[in-house]
């Protein structure tokens, strides 16, 4: 590797990598983590989990991503949030041999939840996007543009009705379009990334 490549040293480093790569492996793949939580819990991800689909487009962009992404996501089996989402994450991983998932629960990892804290809040899910090296790359979270948007309509405005609203159909599919679009924007992130372009030499 050039000099000016040297990790934690040179020109490219994150240092807080070896804080993510401790995180990532205490994390859990995605059935152990649903398995932690109560009964109940668990019976909401499994129905959520048929409805996260992907279509044949979205496979074969997730198939071709070579880069490592090591992703790793905070998270609550209560959480309704997380219910919607990380099961898209995991169809993402299903998907695409150069992603893996990790999930931690966000009140057993104080100093992940705090490292993690979006505008002030200890918020979930929010995802954390590493390279091969841990070094962070993007996050993203806590909701979707859809499921933002889906609330909106429910809660501003002056005729705004009372009550949360389920997510339909097409704010799942907005989502699942959402996550996709971002693993690519990581790829190509990754992919064009000088020092991996010289490590991997292409």
């Amino acid at each position: 590797m050039a000099a000016d490549l040297h990790l934690d040293t040179g020109k490219y480093f994150d240092r807080r990598a070896d804080f993510f790569r401790d995180h990532f492996d205490k994390g859990l793949a995605y059935d152990a983590y649903v398995a932690t939580g109560k009964e109940q819990h668990q019976a909401r991800w499994r129905e959520m989990e048929p409805k996260i689909t992907l279509d044949a487009g979205q496979r074969a962009r997730l198939a071709a991503l070579d880069r490592q992404v090591n992703l790793l996501v905070l998270s609550g089996t209560w959480c309704g949030d997380c219910v919607r989402q990380v099961p898209i994450l995991r169809r993402i991983e299903e998907a695409s041999p150069a992603v893996t998932l990790r999930i931690l629960d966000r009140d057993a990892n104080p100093e992940l939840r705090d490292e993690l804290r979006l505008s002030g809040a200890a918020k979930v899910p929010v995802a954390v996007f590493l390279n091969e090296d841990f070094f962070e790359v993007s996050r993203y979270g806590d909701r979707s543009l859809a499921a933002y948007r889906a609330m909106a309509r429910n809660q501003l405005g002056p005729a705004c009705p009372i009550g949360p609203t389920p997510l339909g159909e097409d704010e799942i599919r907005d989502g699942i379009v959402e996550w996709v679009n971002e693993f690519e924007r990581i790829q190509l992130l990754l992919r064009l990334s000088p020092y991996l372009r010289e490590r991997h030499g292409d």
